[in-house]
């Protein structure tokens, strides 16, 4: 599958205030916002009672659109010269700003404001609390993480390129996303999957998928969902991925193939009670089984998929629309994120 560069920002999307010229060497920091998620005034105001943000020049402010969910934004903070860009909204526009960091010299910071959170939480950063986010943006320390790109095959042969930063799936994930309810999400956030999760079980999701693992060998299984993962953990503290690290290099993948509701069993408490409580502790790491029949976990730095038939995408929680095959590859420590003095590692200024 030869990949193709997709540029689906739209120039004329986006709203933005430039900074003042200044005569110093300030460092610039750009704001990019959901204004749908985010209080612009209240962010404002709390940037603006930030101490240590006197040492930089005045902030950029950038608004997100519905067309140009924050790719064409952070272009334009880059263009404008910035060191840091904190991006405020849901796990969308994080992905699409730091599709467009990725593999430059500019930090992102993250104030997270949807549902999932999922980079945030990943990160170990604290949700909810604009005033700590905005600290570490301004008096944190850099980390390096990983970028994960996939290409994606329509169908007629077209191909997409999108990054993630924490999971891509197929089957019950993805449609699970797509069944998700936006009003009740916003009434009672993560739990509006569980209904979602039960629309998804009643469509049949099974399909017969071939992959390859860093060009090792063609694989086939018949499976419900894939999921690829740069980092394993959602909401409710539930680790799907125990192995997946957002540092290492690696992804890690899971292929659910339940035959029946003793399937499912084994998946939940696999899931649930083995990768959520068991490997958290260095005793309950050697209690923990074998992989089971209903899950087949592989790890690697790229892989190639094909689909039996065109199905649903999601990443980072957001469709895709529908795919035939699909590349995704791992960018080792492309990214780099503001996290909490003494969290990260320091980088000369």
């Amino acid at each position: 599958m030869e990949p193709e560069t997709d540029d689906r920002t739209a120039p004329d999307a986006t709203e933005a205030t430039p900074p003042a010229a200044t005569e110093t060497a300030q460092r610039l920091a750009a704001v990019i916002y959901n204004p749908v998620k985010v209080d612009v005034e209240e962010l404002r105001a709390a940037i603006a009672a930030e101490p240590a943000s006197a040492d930089w020049a005045e902030t950029a402010w950038y608004e997100t659109t519905e067309a140009d969910p924050g790719g064409g934004q952070a272009k334009q903070a880059l263009e404008a010269g910035a060191d840091l860009v904190i991006a405020a909204g849901g796990d969308g526009t994080i992905r699409a700003v730091a599709e467009v960091l990725g593999g430059t010299s500019t930090s992102l910071a993250l104030l997270p404001s949807g549902t999932g959170n999922l980079l945030a939480r990943n990160l170990d950063l604290t949700l909810d609390d604009m005033e700590h986010s905005i600290r570490t943006a301004f008096d944190g320390v850099d980390r390096r993480i990983d970028l994960a790109w996939a290409d994606i095959r329509r169908e007629g042969g077209g191909v997409e390129r999108a990054a993630y930063l924490v999971m891509a799936g197929f089957g019950l994930d993805a449609k699970m996303v797509s069944n998700t309810d936006d009003d009740l999400k916003a009434k009672v956030g993560w739990l509006a999957y569980v209904d979602a999760i039960r629309k998804a079980l009643r469509e049949e999701n099974r399909m017969r998928i071939k992959y390859r693992v860093d060009g090792h060998g063609t694989h086939s299984v018949s499976a419900h969902t894939l999921i690829i993962g740069n980092c394993g953990s959602l909401p409710a503290n539930i680790l799907l991925l125990p192995t997946a690290a957002i540092d290492d290099g690696r992804f890690e993948a899971v292929f659910l193939r339940p035959e029946s509701a003793w399937g499912w069993t084994q998946i939940l408490v696999k899931v649930i009670w083995e990768n959520g409580v068991l490997r958290r502790t260095r005793l309950g790491r050697k209690l923990v089984s074998r992989d089971v029949d209903a899950l087949r976990y592989v790890r690697g730095q790229r892989m190639d998929v094909v689909l039996s038939h065109p199905d649903e995408i999601e990443l980072d929680g957001d469709t895709f629309g529908r795919a035939e095959a699909f590349r995704t590859w791992i960018d080792a420590g492309a990214l780099t994120v503001r996290v909490p003095a003494g969290d990260g590692e320091p980088t000369a200024e």
